[in-house]
């Protein structure tokens, strides 16, 4: 047992060394396809319910450099992968009286991490969403930020981050008419390796 607490408090301190000198200068991170799929809600009909979907294929960066408390971010999603669960739904989304994906076939988010914790870990994102081709400035907030070396070895940092956009402010304007409200609520949860 006290063999056991040794070596899990070796790889503590060796994780935490690690982690000091992987952030001592900027370091890179791309993102893990399979582990982030940015998702939204937003009204259907008026109040009659929320919609909830997901984008299934995004890429893009991330640089963080805690010891200066900068970094970047640069997301890009392919809105042919939206996804609302369901086909019909689905479909519209993408025509070209909602999103247009045939025009509009990427959405991109980019921003600098900003407000960063004494530990160095950043809690806002100042930034831009370009969708529908069009570009807007957009603040997200990050609710959890983590980095760690996973099961395989690899160091990887994962975040939550969140915030709401008015979707006719993009062009994006069905339904309006008839009463539906515009907002949508917008989640970047998101796991990146740090680049070998």
């Amino acid at each position: 047992m006290i063999t056991t607490i040794l070596r899990q408090t070796i790889l503590s301190i060796v994780c935490g060394l690690m982690a000091m000198t992987l952030f001592a200068e900027p370091a890179t991170f791309d993102i893990d396809p399979r582990h982030t799929f940015p998702s939204f809600e937003a009204d259907h009909q008026g109040g009659i319910s929320v919609w909830r979907g997901k984008i299934r294929s995004t890429s893009g960066t991330i640089v963080i450099d805690r010891e200066a408390q900068t970094g970047t971010v640069d997301i890009s999603m392919d809105m042919n992968t939206i996804d609302f669960g369901m086909d019909a739904m689905t479909d519209h989304a993408k025509a070209d009286d909602i999103l247009d994906v045939a025009q509009f076939p990427t959405a991109t988010y980019t921003g600098s991490l900003t407000k960063f914790t004494k530990q160095g870990e950043p809690t806002a994102i100042e930034g831009q969403l370009t969708l529908h081709g069009v570009t807007n400035p957009l603040d997200l907030t990050i609710n959890t930020f983590r980095c760690q070396t996973n099961n395989g070895g690899r160091y990887v940092c994962g975040a939550d981050a969140t915030g709401t956009f008015d979707r006719d402010d993009y062009g994006v304007t069905f339904g309006q008419a008839g009463g539906f409200l515009m907002y949508v609520n917008l989640q970047i949860q998101v796991e990146a390796f740090l680049r070998e």
